[in-house]
């Protein structure tokens, strides 16, 4: 956990509100300076700072609508920082809870260089970063959809299929498996949903790669060049990680893409692991989608894997060849070099 300790004569504290703001400023003493509630509005919230421009930081807590104060702060060269949800536990604790006692805290919180940061993602690639997010989504929704398909069949008693959804001639060849009209429409609203994601994704997997090749081109070039990550996996990982100077460390990148476990001990005494969902989500996906992946079809990685299973269970060790991936694409990133799987396994 990283917390600003960068000290200014004025700190701003921010209760962030889809259509309102909460706006608290104190000095470097700790006395309150402005408190007042605003509309969310550009114009309104830069008539309360213009005075304090230069010498105020902007704090406000990770939620879905702190893009736009952000950009705002950076096109008026106002200092911002980004609370990490999980971490801000002092403005959710009391006796007492609302906006203007939440502006408060989160402005004591700055002053008193105990406001726990979370990164600030890039403007330029946020919005096409929404849109992988938006994607995995609907895939996730495709997987429900033929889930039910197979269900169905299940339910009517119909032998099963081995037919892969994926293809559109397996589509067409199981529009006419049931005989019940109402059962085959049933069928028919999974199939014509599927048919029509696969149209849409297609064009926004081609539009995000052309994105990707604006952003990032060589990052995206050398995480193809591992065995078994292809498209959808790059950009994912690409986007996710955005800035991969932000990781002082290896460690700090494992544990930000959820590869590592923390202990929870005290007096000595260890009570398992804590944490777990602290963390980047698409990361820890990714990295496991590229263990599974790497290891198809290639005779010197399953032997690899052989060998950790010696002193691990298999899901022990196929989370040591994630958390291994991810060790290797954090200095393939920050050192601009294509995998060396030689090297890889010899490690």
């Amino acid at each position: 956990m990283n917390f600003y300790n960068t000290t200014h004569p004025y700190y701003c504290g921010i209760d962030l509100h889809a259509r309102s703001l909460y706006v608290c400023i104190i000095n470097h003493d700790g006395e309150t300076c402005l408190h007042k509630e605003i509309p969310a509005s550009p114009e309104r919230l830069l008539d309360l700072l213009r005075p304090y421009i230069g010498d105020i930081v902007v704090g406000v807590e990770c939620m879905h609508c702190w893009y736009w104060v952000a950009d705002f702060c950076s096109d008026n060269r106002i200092a911002f920082i980004l609370g990490h949800a999980l971490y801000m536990k002092a403005i959710h604790g009391g006796k007492a809870k609302n906006d203007r006692i939440d502006s408060y805290k989160i402005a004591k919180l700055i002053r008193g260089g105990n406001f726990p940061l979370a990164y600030v993602y890039p403007r330029e690639m946020r919005a096409t970063r929404d849109l992988l997010r938006r994607r995995t989504r609907i895939v996730q929704h495709g997987a429900n959809l033929k889930a039910h398909v197979a269900n169905t069949t299940s339910q009517y008693n119909l032998p099963p299929n081995r037919l892969n959804l994926k293809n559109q001639c397996a589509r067409d060849q199981l529009r006419a498996a049931f005989t019940n009209p109402a059962a085959q429409r049933n069928i028919d609203l999974d199939i014509d949903i599927l048919d029509h994601y696969a149209c849409v994704l297609r064009k926004v997997e081609w539009f995000i790669e052309q994105q990707a090749k604006t952003h990032n081109p060589v990052h995206l070039q050398l995480l193809k060049s591992i065995s078994g990550v292809g498209k959808i996996l790059s950009l994912t990982i690409l986007y996710e990680i955005g800035d991969i100077r932000r990781f002082a460390t290896v460690q700090q990148f494992a544990s930000y893409a959820r590869l590592v476990k923390c202990k929870a001990e005290s007096a000595g005494k260890i009570y398992g692991s804590q944490g777990n969902k602290i963390g980047n989500a698409h990361l820890k996906w990714a990295f496991s989608e590229a263990a599974v992946l790497y290891l198809r079809g290639n005779p010197s990685a399953q032997h690899y894997l052989q060998t950790l299973q010696k002193r691990m269970s298999k899901g022990k060790a196929l989370s040591a060849l994630a958390h291994k991936l991810g060790r290797c694409v954090y200095f393939m990133l920050k050192n601009e070099t294509v995998f060396n799987e030689k090297r890889f396994l010899g490690g």
